[in-house]
């Protein structure tokens, strides 16, 4: 009986060391709080240290903020690198809880919860933000669900797959999405109303992981781009592609990149070599941030030097565009 309860403190103790500060709050500004309270339910309260056991609408009790009394909240210590599931209870009585946005839910198996998924052990508090009861964000935000499909790539980093963008500083280490399954990988964000998003998906958490988008949803940039209108789950597009993962179809864009780089890796110069020599191509090159560096100007060339003189070490994108086709084709570049 003592060996039993010694391994149970050992168990509980490697949890906490394993805990992430989490905070859940509530914004209750549209709805009449029933007087026994806002709670927050979910599969996460015994391993909190809430008795009474899981998705239990009675016990883990959110209380009014000092500078907002709408919004309740509570933070709870609970293991990191994990996927949780939750719903907000108005009342203490489980049928009391919130109807759930389509946007929001788990959405598999008519599993109609809330989820997250908490990635790091970061000595900070990761705040998901005041969501208002029965809503997809927090007022005045627009939910912006991003899925990836990573069928097609033989594989995936062990860092996870992360999403950047102008949105957060293009932090490719910030981000990490969950995958349900299949090899779908996705993540909720919010974004002002009306706020246009260029973004990259990332297997790994490096900023030499991103993806090489072939197609034309490219930006000039060479970043995919969303407007955050109304709250929306976006399509699973194929990492690098602009639409669902067809390995058909992937071999034909493949197969039309127009240009190819060599040396690459190169020091000094490297030469691109173009399939077709006529028409007029624009090549741009990008720093590892997405900011345009260089331009310049082919004009029925079926090889054209590039200059390197002055650019550090690194990784960059070479895009070229045509205008006889509107077409936007890249390639990564590494200087040593």
């Amino acid at each position: 009986m003592k060996k039993v309860f010694i391994v149970a403190i050992l168990m509980l103790l490697s949890l906490v060391s394993n805990a992430k500060k989490v905070k859940f709050s509530v914004n209750m500004s549209a709805q009449l709080v029933n007087t026994t309270g806002v709670h927050v339910a979910g599969d996460f309260q015994t391993i909190a240290g809430f008795a009474g056991g899981d998705w239990n609408s009675a016990t883990t009790t959110l209380t009014p903020e000092v500078s907002n009394p709408s919004i309740y909240s509570i933070v709870l210590d609970i293991p990191a690198f994990a996927k949780y599931e939750y719903k907000y209870v108005n009342g203490d009585q489980f049928y009391e809880a919130e109807f759930v946005p389509q946007e929001s839910r788990v959405g598999y198996n008519f599993n109609d919860n809330r989820w997250l998924y908490i990635d790091s052990l970061a000595n900070d508090t990761t705040d998901i933000g005041a969501l208002l009861f029965a809503g997809n964000a927090p007022e005045g935000k627009i939910l912006v669900r991003y899925l990836v499909d990573m069928q097609l790539q033989s594989l995936v980093n062990g860092s996870g797959v992360h999403i950047a963008g102008d949105f957060q500083g293009w932090d490719a280490a910030k981000n990490i999405l969950y995958s349900f399954g299949s090899n779908i990988f996705e993540v909720i964000c919010y974004h002002d109303t009306g706020a246009i998003i260029e973004y990259k998906f990332y297997n790994g958490n490096g900023s030499s992981q991103t993806e090489i988008i072939a197609g034309s949803c490219a930006t000039v940039m060479g970043n995919r781009i969303t407007q955050a209108n109304t709250d929306i789950v976006l399509d699973a597009v194929c990492f690098g592609g602009c639409f669902v993962c067809n390995t058909t179809a992937l071999s034909t864009i493949n197969s039309h990149i127009g240009f190819s780089l060599f040396p690459n890796p190169s020091v000094n110069n490297t030469s691109m070599s173009f399939l077709q020599s006529v028409g007029v191509k624009t090549i741009y090159m990008f720093d590892d941030t997405g900011k345009l560096i260089r331009q310049f100007l082919s004009e029925n060339e079926r090889e054209f030097t590039l200059p390197l003189t002055g650019l550090y070490q690194g990784m960059y994108i070479v895009s070229v565009s045509t205008n006889n086709n509107n077409s936007v084709q890249q390639t990564k570049l590494i200087i040593e």
